[in-house]
């Protein structure tokens, strides 16, 4: 089963602590657990950033929204009890606590309009179904891929000897070739199929063969391709690197599986020239910010 999303957590949340008494968020996340028969493989689902699952960023703003709602309150740091209005309205037993039945409250109207300073400014549609962390999350994906668009269409207009050169600094900016021009197109890329030869390791005791091809975005490279360029380094004691801005078709991608050549199609390629800081600018910097919860152990009697 996929993981809820936030708001179908309300109910269960309230309901682990209809008992009225103090449980900690470890119990009531089991409680949620089990309520939705989730398994772990649905409990390992990570957001974008990698840094958190998304089961409990989700469960994370439920207990916040409930909080803000005053349906649940905090008795100690990730110890909670449910409150007169929580109690309330379960009683009503509805059969999803949306932001939409959470708007009753005067304490969650004032938390949507959180911003009174003329600081960040974010407000929760009742309607809505993502947290701020996948609103966040979403924007900064659609950001990179217009980022991504932009940059293919900035490769395109280079000269395909120019994009075997960019390739080439985009590898030693990934960390390959260590030594002076082994970074750099050589004598061998004089060869049939092969654009250039950067080291491995630091050490230099190995070698990538790359083919680097600046096509159409439009277009693909098919099994032929890749084919001819495994002719071109067979013998020769290295790996083989194609990278193009086009596509590449199922069997090319098949056959290279095959034969252990990497492939690395415009999207890739962008990705990893914004990844790795290459061809693009810094902007603007957010920083999401958590509670320590460390420091306040130290205040702990």
């Amino acid at each position: 089963m996929p993981i809820p999303k936030y708001y179908e957590m309300h109910k269960p949340f309230l309901e682990s602590l209809k008992d009225e008494k103090i449980h900690t968020f470890k119990e009531v996340k089991s409680s949620v657990i089990q309520y939705f028969n989730l398994d772990d493989n649905a409990l390992a689902e990570l957001l974008q950033s990698g840094r958190q699952t998304v089961f409990n960023n989700r469960i994370g703003w439920a207990r916040t929204y409930l909080k803000k709602a005053g349906l649940i309150e905090s008795i100690s740091r990730a110890n909670f009890n449910i409150t007169n209005s929580g109690l309330a309205l379960l009683d009503e037993k509805p059969t999803l606590i949306d932001n939409k039945i959470l708007m009753r409250y005067e304490s969650f109207r004032e938390f949507q309009n959180i911003s009174s300073s003329n600081e960040v400014e974010y407000t929760i549609n009742s309607d809505k179904e993502e947290t701020p962390d996948d609103i966040f999350e979403d924007s900064f994906k659609k950001i990179n891929k217009a980022l991504s668009d932009d940059l293919l269409s900035e490769i395109i207009k280079i000269s395909p000897i120019a994009f075997e050169r960019l390739i080439i600094d985009l590898l030693q900016k990934m960390g390959y070739g260590a030594f002076e021009n082994s970074s750099r197109t050589t004598a061998i890329s004089g060869d049939e199929g092969i654009d250039g030869i950067i080291m491995e390791d630091k050490l230099g005791f190995n070698f990538i063969y790359i083919q680097a091809k600046r096509y159409n975005l439009d277009s693909t490279i098919g099994r032929p391709d890749i084919q001819s360029f495994v002719g071109a380094i067979t013998g020769k004691g290295g790996k083989g690197l194609f990278v193009t801005t086009a596509k590449f078709t199922k069997q090319a991608i098949d056959y290279a599986k095959n034969h252990q050549i990497v492939l690395i199609d415009g999207q890739k390629l962008t990705n990893l020239m914004i990844e790795y800081n290459f061809g693009v600018t810094l902007k603007k910097t957010f920083e999401v910010k958590a509670i320590d919860t460390d420091v306040f152990n130290d205040y702990m009697e």
